[in-house]
């Protein structure tokens, strides 16, 4: 028999604990080559508008799924490389020579990584259209995909995985020269003992959690700067991993030897058997339960935050253009090319157009509101009244002499009672005007300084003799959201008036490109991420039940059922997946509150959904690996 012979005798024997380990690896195979593919297709990217941008947000991606695979590759081989050591230590009794043991563990990950890649390539390569036509989709494009091979693709992620797969191989052979003979036998007896903690460990850790949550949470204050979210969220980010290591390190400890010191439920039924287990094993698994609970919290976030932005980007793109069209008049001939062209499209019928009349002017607040105003933009009351009966709002206002309406700057949190009965003086007339409200909703895009103060038809009037209005055509389409060509035309000849561009469709069609774009990659990242990290549970898992065979077999001896004793590895399961869970939801959900303050302004939607969305599929998925584990658990220690 030859050691490649063996090697693969081997690793059939063992396939059905690499089982999740391959999968996992095939899996991220899969995702890394779609993203190349889809890097490397042409066609997906002419039919977008922000193909640059693509490109680079999937190499970026691309480069952290490599290090993340890598990491989770090593991570894997630490434990298999555990439960191999008795073996190893068995061929190396027998006489084989280190030398050639290390050949054929090298042969092993070899074999299993390069089986791994060829498979993940073929699928990859299958369901690369349809990972496509999720993306096109999520873009809302019609492009029409075909099947196709990426040959650059293919040998993008040969070369990376092979790098990997050879790396991972090479730490098998040296496996062998690591360790003595006798520490290869005795692995499986370290760390079996009862871990130490203090409580002053234990408060330390409950109070760091606090304080990340504290910082994560605070307002923000009124001069937020560069500096402050250095320093505020720098120290959140330091006291949440420090704080969430101790917690799993201490607090769990302390917890579990509280619940022994409870005699009357400690010795009911299975639970010391538990508990017991469970505290022997806390120490080993810290480091894991920290890794796991903190790289759920930022998928889920993550995750939950790209979603919220493809959910409310209709809302957003809403708020920054309002009308489906609106361009500043630049003389009776360019108004007219521009109307022509809307006109033109008799797929997209005018349903209002109007004309609004902006005077630009300085001004000073007689309060200090710690945003940019100048210039300010007046509108008169009747001309912002018919923009919004146009577009169908129910808000109209009423205003007389020097009485004054702030439009609410987008993006912003100011409230009515920042500016009700304050006044605004206008520098080049040294006319006082006092806000009597703020309404919400402007009618023209965005562009900064977006501060857009409502005024009476009489001062409107006065103020026109003294300074001259700039005049803004806007024009509303039915289904507006389906103006490509027009909205493409337009553009051409009015981009440039404002900050965003001057169609809703430009701005809508951009905006869902990018969410959908950031949507796809952390959708599939966090698949990626949710597969390893559970994939690492599975193994420890299952390490830990080669480790207690033995001890299950003696209280089977001593009359316990297999029923009690798979209730005990459910229980004991159970924690072992929930607790690094409910802790990365408990994060996730402190982290989501503090960015649901930015975009409930930003989207002006309800992000529930999506963030609900995003904490049912982790839990979804983590459910389908505790019932793996669970049945291949008791496999192993009640066979």
């Amino acid at each position: 028999m030859t050691l490649f012979s063996l090697a693969k005798k081997n690793m059939i024997g063992n396939f059905s604990s690499y089982l999740v380990y391959f999968i996992s690896l095939v899996f991220s195979i899969v995702i890394y080559f779609t993203f190349v593919s889809l890097q490397y297709s042409k066609k997906i990217q002419d039919s977008i508008a922000l193909s640059d941008i693509m490109s680079f947000m999937f190499m970026a991606s691309s480069i952290i799924l490599i290090l993340f695979v890598a990491i989770f590759i090593l991570y894997s081989n630490s434990f298999f490389t555990r439960k191999r050591k008795r073996e190893v230590g068995l061929y190396s009794m027998l006489g084989l020579q280190k030398k050639t043991i290390g050949i054929m563990l090298f042969y092993e990950n070899l074999i299993m990584g390069l089986l791994s890649l060829v498979i993940g390539i073929l699928l990859g390569t299958l369901l690369s259209k349809l990972f496509s036509m999720i993306l096109i989709k999520l873009m809302g494009s019609t492009a029409e995909i075909d099947f196709s091979i990426s040959i650059g693709a293919i040998i993008q992620t040969v070369i990376v995985f092979m790098i990997i797969i050879l790396f991972t191989s090479i730490q098998g052979y040296r496996l062998i020269y690591r360790f003595k003979l006798i520490e290869l036998f005795h692995a499986e007896k370290k760390g079996e003992q009862v871990p130490t903690t203090s409580l002053v460990s234990t408060i330390i850790g409950v109070i760091l959690l606090t304080l990340s949550y504290f910082l994560i949470l605070r307002p923000f204050p009124d001069d937020l700067n560069g500096s402050y979210i250095m320093k505020n969220y720098g120290l959140a980010l330091v006291t949440l991993v420090i704080g969430t290591s101790l917690f799993f390190r201490s607090v769990t400890v302390y917890l579990l030897k509280l619940s022994q010191k409870n005699k009357s439920r400690y010795y009911r039924g299975t639970n010391l058997i538990e508990t017991s287990q469970l505290l022997y094993r806390i120490k080993g698994n810290a480091r894991t339960f920290t890794i796991i609970a903190l790289l759920s919290a930022a998928t889920i976030s993550f995750f939950g935050a790209t979603y919220s932005g493809y959910y409310g980007n209709e809302k957003s793109s809403t708020e920054d253009v309002p009308f489906s069209y609106a361009h500043l008049s630049k003389g009776q001939e360019f108004d007219t090319k521009i109307e022509n062209i809307i006109n033109g499209d008799k797929e997209h019928p005018i349903t209002a157009q109007l004309d609004i009349p902006i005077i630009e002017v300085k001004g000073k607040l007689s309060f200090d509101l710690g945003y940019e105003i100048n210039p300010i933009k007046l509108i008169s009351v009747s001309s912002f009244n018919q923009a919004t009966k146009a577009l169908d709002r129910e808000e109209t206002i009423k205003l007389s002499r020097n009485q004054a309406a702030v439009i609410k700057p987008r993006l912003t949190e100011f409230t009515e009672t920042d500016f009700k009965g304050k006044n605004i003086t206008l520098d080049q007339t040294n006319q006082k005007l006092t806000f009597t409200t703020m309404v919400n909703g402007s009618v023209l895009p965005f562009d900064f300084p977006d501060f857009y103060v409502v005024v009476s038809d009489d001062m409107f009037t006065k103020l026109s003799k003294q300074l001259t209005p700039l005049t803004y055509k806007v024009y509303e389409v039915e289904n507006e959201k389906t103006t490509e060509a027009t909205s493409l035309k337009v553009s051409r000849l009015i981009d440039g008036d404002f900050q965003v561009h001057s169609s809703f469709y430009t701005e809508y069609k951009e905006g869902k490109e990018g969410n959908a774009l950031n949507l796809f990659i952390f959708g599939f990242l966090g698949l990626v991420f949710l597969a390893a990290t559970g994939s690492i549970i599975y193994f420890k898992q299952l390490t830990e039940a080669s480790e207690n065979k033995s001890n299950y077999e003696i209280l089977r001896k001593v009359g316990v059922s297999k029923k009690a004793l798979r209730k005990s590895v459910n229980k004991q399961t159970f924690f072992v997946f929930g607790l690094p869970l409910t802790v990365g939801l408990i994060h996730s959900s402190i982290i989501l509150h503090f960015i649901t303050n930015f975009l409930s302004n930003l989207i002006g939607a309800s992000i529930i959904v999506p963030i609900l969305t995003a904490m049912g599929a982790f839990v979804i998925i983590y459910i389908v690996y505790y019932v793996l584990t669970v049945n291949t658990y008791h496999k192993i220690v009640n066979k």
